[in-house]
């Protein structure tokens, strides 16, 4: 497929390439705009504010203990299993100026999940918030973990609230069970240790690991995608480079209401408004509505990123409607697709219009993304992102013609180097650098590109990937469970939500106590909400369950 096509629809002052080795490193960009930003605030969480001169700082401090009390080397693996608090960050930066490879963590997990990722990932030390810390004690005698960084809601707060925060947390809604780890520091004594020490730069290059990012790939078991400094530098710039035309430097505050955990808000919040020396507004529990918008109506916001089931929330919380959507410039949406009711509504209030981003984990995550200057909802995912190439792709391995539907492919600085220790499954998703998506599109004579079916079996829940093979392998470790099938059904609220079929050996099995078998072993966004008993499910010549007629 010829580009001549990007020349006619990127709109104006949009760069159609981008340098994919403008910085060596995350760890030179953010010390580049940390100094000169350094008396803007780059962060904000619970009215707690944090200069890039702070951030530079603490990340600093931290990277100094990485270094010198834990005696951790240039690519040493760091887990963060913290929500959106002023430690993410700080960890973020600092494990990054040492040299470490950062592996995020849902801090959902249940025990089974956690313990495959951290050793999948040969995680060395691990930041973690003592919510979750039960977690964690049930299974790191059987992970490589050996040092553990245990924080609280309230630690970076100060003294008072800090403490206020805690009492609230740990004692009246009692959200911090009771744990076993031995020999845990707490991150507040970590800065102060890391501060005795000076902290020593590491040379990093574009094609060291900067994340593992984990993901369940287009089936099985959870695979850490190897994302380089490059990779995440250059998507960083292309993301930028798409939407700065609406943004001015050192003006701009981000809402940053998806996990920083989560690929989309780090590269799209954390990173790109770095670069942009704007701030981010951290909610750490979006989920409570009422509060998220009353924290809204404190700061003027100028963007907001967020999945079609938060701008949902959002619009059907009271209060929301009357906020002051007078700065506003960007609302993305991205993890799912955003719908046509949802982008509609949101224009009629906020009179701004819901720009949509589509990405996978193996691409940074950034891939095509609406124009800034487009006018409402059009069914598409925009174009393709700067120094992006794509081409769709028939069964038989040609190309597509304009508007015949057919496998995306992707090509650009932001494809991922490979899955960690996985080379059979990379070998499968990427050939001479093109990563094939696993999702059914078509591209319009003018770039647009349109979804017009996902991975066949993958079911996204808010956003988050829900992989069939994960749920059913729960379900038949029950020694009731035959067989399991896992497929997603359309659900108004979450994009979608998990139906199960199963054939059981007891026919007194109920659905409260599959329920509670899953809730034991997966996060809860996986947990099936809707149960059907089948005497057989339909196969394939060869055995393999087909979803498909389930479906």
């Amino acid at each position: 497929m010829e580009k001549v096509w990007l020349e006619k629809s990127y709109p104006p002052g949009v760069a159609h390439e981008i340098d994919a080795d403008k910085y060596n490193s995350i760890a030179e960009m953010f010390t580049k705009y940390a100094k000169q930003y350094a008396d803007t605030t780059a962060f904000i969480n619970m009215d707690v504010k944090i200069s890039y001169k702070e951030l530079e700082q603490q990340a600093q401090h931290f990277a100094a203990y990485l270094q010198h009390e834990l005696g951790l080397k240039k690519g040493d693996k760091l887990a963060i299993m913290v929500p959106n608090t002023l430690q993410y960050p700080i960890a973020l930066f600092g494990g990054l100026l040492a040299g470490l490879t950062i592996v995020n963590v849902n801090p959902l997990y249940t025990a089974r999940e956690l313990k495959h990722q951290l050793n999948d990932a040969d995680v060395s030390a691990i930041l973690i918030i003592e919510n979750f810390a039960s977690t964690l004690s049930e299974v790191i005698k059987d992970t490589p973990v050996k040092h553990v960084i245990l924080t609280s809601l309230g630690e970076r707060l100060g003294m008072i609230k800090g403490a206020i925060v805690n009492l609230v947390v740990r004692h009246v809604k009692k959200m911090v069970p009771a744990y076993q780890l031995d020999n845990t520091v707490s991150f507040n004594k970590v800065l102060a240790l890391g501060a005795k020490h000076t902290f020593t730069p590491v040379d990093i290059c574009g094609e060291d690991l900067a994340f593992l990012q984990y993901t369940g790939g287009t089936t099985g078991v959870s695979k850490g995608a190897m994302l380089t400094h490059r990779n995440m530098v250059a998507n960083m710039q292309q993301a930028k480079a798409a939407i700065s035309p609406l943004l001015n430097d050192g003006e701009e505050l981000v809402v940053t209401a998806l996990p920083l955990y989560h690929i989309f808000a780090l590269t799209a919040n954390c990173l790109v408004f770095i670069t942009l020396g704007g701030t981010n507004l951290l909610i750490t529990n979006p989920r409570d509505m009422p509060g998220f918008v009353k924290e809204l109506g404190k700061y003027k916001f100028t963007a907001l990123t967020g999945v079609n089931t938060l701008f949902n929330g959002l619009l059907n919380t009271p209060g929301f409607k009357d906020l002051d959507f007078s700065h506003l410039k960007l609302a993305l949406g991205g993890g799912m697709a955003v719908q046509k009711p949802v982008a509609d509504h949101w224009e009629q209030v906020t009179k701004t219009y819901l720009l949509e981003g589509y990405g996978l984990t193996e691409c940074a995550p950034l891939v095509t993304v609406s124009p800034y200057n487009q006018k409402g909802f059009n069914g598409t995912i925009g174009l393709p992102a700067p120094s992006t190439d794509i081409r769709i792709v028939a069964e038989d391995g040609s190309e597509c013609a304009i508007g015949e539907p057919g496998e995306l492919h992707v090509f650009g600085p932001q494809v991922m180097k490979g899955y960690y220790k996985r080379e059979d499954a990379t070998a499968e998703i990427l050939k001479d650098g093109w990563l094939a998506t696993g999702d059914i599109a078509t591209v319009d004579d003018t770039g647009y590109v349109k979804i017009v079916d996902r991975k066949k079996d993958m079911i996204i829940v808010s956003g988050f990937n829900v992989f069939p093979n994960e749920i059913e392998e729960v379900l038949v470790m029950h020694s009731d469970v035959i067989e399991a099938a896992a497929i997603g059904i359309p659900h108004e609220v979450s994009g979608e939500i998990v139906k199960v079929f199963l054939v059981s050996s007891n026919p007194n099995l109920s659905e409260k106590e599959l329920i509670k078998h899953c809730k034991a072993n997966l996060t809860n966004y996986k947990v099936p909400k809707l149960f059907e008993f089948k005497d057989e499910l339909p196969k394939s010549n060869v055995g393999k369950i087909l979803r498909k007629e389930l479906r």
